[in-house]
């Protein structure tokens, strides 16, 4: 019998979404299990208490109880980088390295392998975020050469909040964005119900939508040595991503 390979997911202390989402994912592959460890965050802002909930010492210690249970890859499976920068993401990914031996990676980081996989450089972007934060998260993008032409988002800053927005809602929003003929729309949030609508709204407005907890699937799969192509039935990311 083959190893099963175990994911090990970094968890915002208030999403609901990703473990169910995460979950479902990988029903279908049973060399495959998820483990989650948390750490809190409440809050989504760029208001200093908010913004000191992603300081490293608490993600590294929940990363290092995760390594207890022999997972092969570690995962950030938040958007924080979005509004902090992708090197706040990519220094954490090395401490967490540095102090568990095991491979790391984030929800960011891994889009950011998406896109630049795919040569996307016109974006849409959703997210639940308030304006400010969304603004932050689109200078990122730009810093990393990804433009936003399109943008819609949804002034809610409590985190648990998130997981309450309805599939219309958030594909309202997907096919708004769409109109403007980006290269890929992401759904920029791991506590958005966005991954389950991917795979039918990607063959209606024929263009590829990576959310992030599908993308932080993606890129702790191929981190644990596992081709992403065994998720089915979710969309372009895990059939058409090289």
């Amino acid at each position: 019998m083959n190893r099963r390979s175990r994911l090990g997911m970094l968890t915002p202390s208030s999403n609901t979404v990703l473990e169910p989402v995460c979950a479902a994912l990988l029903e279908g592959v049973p060399t495959v299990s998820c483990h989650f460890a948390r750490f809190r965050v409440t809050e989504i802002s760029l208001g200093e208490s908010a913004l000191g909930q992603f300081n490293n010492q608490p993600m590294v210690d929940a990363a290092c109880l995760l390594a207890d249970a022999k997972v092969d890859a570690i995962c950030w499976n938040g958007t924080s980088a979005g509004w902090l920068g992708l090197d706040a993401d990519r220094v954490l990914c090395e401490e967490i390295r540095s102090k568990t031996g095991i491979p790391a990676t984030s929800s960011v980081l891994a889009l950011d392998e998406i896109f630049r996989k795919t040569n996307v450089k016109r974006l849409g972007l959703v997210t639940p975020y308030r304006q400010d934060v969304q603004a932050r998260v689109m200078k990122t993008f730009s810093g990393e050469g990804y433009g936003c032409v399109a943008e819609r988002h949804l002034e809610i800053s409590e985190n648990f909040a998130f997981a309450g927005v309805g599939a219309d809602t958030i594909t309202a929003m997907i096919r708004e964005v769409a109109g403007a003929k980006p290269d890929a729309i992401t759904v920029f949030c791991t506590n958005l119900r966005g991954a389950p609508l991917v795979d039918a709204l990607e063959r209606e407005i024929r263009m590829p939508i990576y959310d992030t907890t599908s993308a932080a699937v993606w890129g702790a799969l191929r981190l644990a040595g596992v081709d992403p192509a065994v998720v089915t039935g979710w969309g372009r990311l895990f059939s058409e991503v090289p």
